[in-house]
């Protein structure tokens, strides 16, 4: 979706949406770490726990919104580099969707060198909250992906 911002237009999306292929919710399976992820979301979400078994919870999880769910269970024990990598891991899974799923890799080249945001009206790490000014981490990410596959299309 496009939409204009200071007289700048972006290409939009929300995380949330499963029907968006570069959303986290979206359902694209893709193997990294020796396991196979439903979505992006139960990828990420897992990566916050050292323990394995917890980990496989987050994994079976129904939905990834019940992923994101458990990831955010305050009982269990995050690990401890979590806040200096956790971008990292979002950027992982998301790459790695891409690489697996070429209709995925494809809505992300048809964005052009539109800026990415992610939408979000309360969400000021990965999306752009409600005014705009949010770090809008997840939509970086997806230009950085964006660009590297461009890199590697090129290289080819």
């Amino acid at each position: 979706m496009l939409f204009e911002h200071k007289g700048k237009t972006l290409f939009t999306l929300t995380r949330e949406d499963i029907h968006n292929p570069l959303a986290a919710y979206a359902p694209y399976a893709f193997e990294l770490d020796g396991h196979e992820w439903p979505t992006v979301e139960h990828y990420y979400q897992a990566m916050k726990f050292e323990d394995e078994s917890y980990r496989e919870k987050i994994r079976q999880a129904t939905s990834p919104k019940a992923a994101a769910k458990l990831g955010h269970n305050r009982w269990q024990k995050r690990r401890k580099d979590w806040k200096k990598n956790s971008i990292t891991y979002m950027t992982r899974g998301t790459y790695i969707k891409c690489r697996t799923h070429t209709e995925v890799s494809a809505a992300l080249l048809e964005s052009g060198d539109l800026d990415i945001a992610e939408l979000s009206m309360y969400d000021y790490f990965w999306g752009s909250g409600r005014d705009m000014r949010g770090a809008n981490n997840y939509g970086k990410l997806l230009m950085g992906i964006r660009h590297k596959l461009l890199q590697e299309q090129s290289a080819g």
